[in-house]
């Protein structure tokens, strides 16, 4: 069960607004951002808070073939949790998580943000970083 576990909570986003409020725009760019560093995707959820009318929010995850990513956004707060975990069994899936997790950052372009890696079922280190 050797992995590398990537989460993050932004805040003070300055990206589209239509990325925290439309689950389809979320949607979207989740699959993107797996597929580009060769992660595969076997399943997505993706769910709309509010209306049409009034978006409050979205929430999705995508189930990989090497774990799964789960995104979570508050557009009245411009905020976003994310949670990337993949599974290196066959092989090391950390590069294409890092590559993934960048772009998910960069997308969210948000001002503050505290992120942590933890190297699930190895050597357990934990580590944060601030900006």
């Amino acid at each position: 069960m050797h992995g590398l576990h990537l989460i993050a909570e932004l805040s003070q986003c300055h990206c589209d607004l239509r990325l925290l409020q439309d689950a389809q725009v979320l949607r979207t760019l989740c699959l993107a951002v797996c597929a580009e560093p060769g992660l595969t995707p076997v399943g997505e959820v993706f769910h709309q808070f509010g209306s049409a009318d009034q978006p409050a929010g979205a929430t999705g995850a995508v189930v990989l073939a090497e774990s799964h990513l789960a995104v979570h956004t508050w557009p009245e707060m411009m905020a976003v949790t994310l949670d990337l975990y993949v599974c290196n069994f066959s092989q090391d899936n950390s590069v294409a998580a890092h590559r993934a997790f960048a772009r998910l950052l960069e997308a969210f372009a948000a001002k503050h943000v505290v992120q942590r890696e933890i190297e699930r079922g190895g050597s357990a280190s934990t580590g944060a970083t601030h900006s």
